[in-house]
């Protein structure tokens, strides 16, 4: 059985590189392709920046606040995939010797990540000469990552998953149809979903390795340590919420009532929470697997812990 269960990872690893070699792509020549972002289009769509929802808004406003929120979106996926990069390649030394099919699936992998952190660098220093001055993403990665690294593999693995998942659900349910967002910034999450795809699938297969390997005692810390990373997003994204929003009052044309202000805070904290956590939450997929490794008591603690945040 345990023999047929590593040809079936090493089989699927295989599949994820053939698919990795065929969507590969350049941040310059297909990507970019000299262009630059212009503000007559929305960055992200209204099922994420929730902007439809803000009625003491005028329609340019909302227009404008989806490009703010869309910058943090390209910071915060600049931001977590440090940390994601440095946990896979801690992971290819698994690999190092036998199985080289999933050595390669990482170490691709690995330079997918560093290729996408570029891209991100590339979209702030693009959007910081477009927007108005005064921005600030004030979450350094590498103190991030240090963090987050200091908890179980299992539970950096299953936030990773995570991650990965609600990144393809945003660009398929959101992203892409949406026919309104700045051309540009479409791309970019069209090719950066090409090559997460894979690294959804490799996530999975990585966390359920390392499932099979730890003690009950071990995984049940492990589910502590994940709901206390969720937290840690939360601080973050909800620390951002307060930056952007004060951003966009001083920056947006007019000046804004104090309890518009108030409002503009809570709605910005509201998106973000649904962008980075609860929409990959209650994913499908993210909880058919989770499912599957915990007990209906660990499930609980978790969603106890998600359902602060939706309130």
């Amino acid at each position: 059985m345990q023999t047929e269960l590593l040809a079936t990872r090493t089989e699927r690893f295989a599949r994820c590189i053939t698919i990795s070699k065929r969507v590969r792509w350049d941040i310059d020549k297909d990507v970019i392709r000299r262009r630059s972002f212009g503000l007559a289009h929305k960055f992200l769509p209204d099922g994420l920046s929730q902007v439809d929802q803000m009625d003491f808004l005028l329609a340019d406003e909302k227009r404008y606040l989806s490009q703010v929120q869309g910058r943090t979106y390209a910071n915060v996926f600049g931001l977590v995939e440090r940390f994601i990069n440095a946990k896979v390649l801690e992971l290819s030394r698994d690999y190092w010797m036998g199985d080289q099919v999933s050595l390669e699936g990482l170490v691709r992998f690995c330079d997918e990540e560093l290729k996408h952190q570029e891209l991100f660098r590339h979209i702030e220093r693009g959007l910081a000469r477009t927007l108005p001055d005064g921005y600030s993403f004030a979450h350094d990665p590498d103190d991030v990552a240090r963090i987050v690294l200091e908890k179980s593999t299992w539970a950096v693995l299953l936030l990773t998953l995570f991650i990965e998942l609600f990144t393809q659900l945003h660009y398929r349910a959101s992203i892409g149809p949406d026919e309104e967002l700045s051309p540009l910034f479409k791309d970019v999450f069209l090719y950066h979903w090409k090559e997460e795809s894979q690294h959804a699938i490799m996530d999975e297969l990585e966390l359920v390795r390392h499932d099979q390997a730890i003690s009950a005692e071990s995984r049940d810390n492990s589910v502590n340590e994940f709901i206390e990373l969720v937290r840690s997003l939360d601080n973050i994204v909800c620390r951002q919420a307060v930056a952007d929003s004060q951003y966009f009052a001083e920056s947006c044309g007019r000046q804004l009532s104090g309890g518009d202000r108030e409002k503009l805070e809570a709605a910005l904290r509201k998106a973000y929470r649904w962008q980075y956590i609860l929409s990959g939450a209650q994913h499908p997929r993210f909880v058919e697997v989770l499912t599957g490794l915990i007990t209906k008591s660990q499930g609980e603690r978790i969603e106890a812990v998600l359902a602060t945040l939706a309130s």
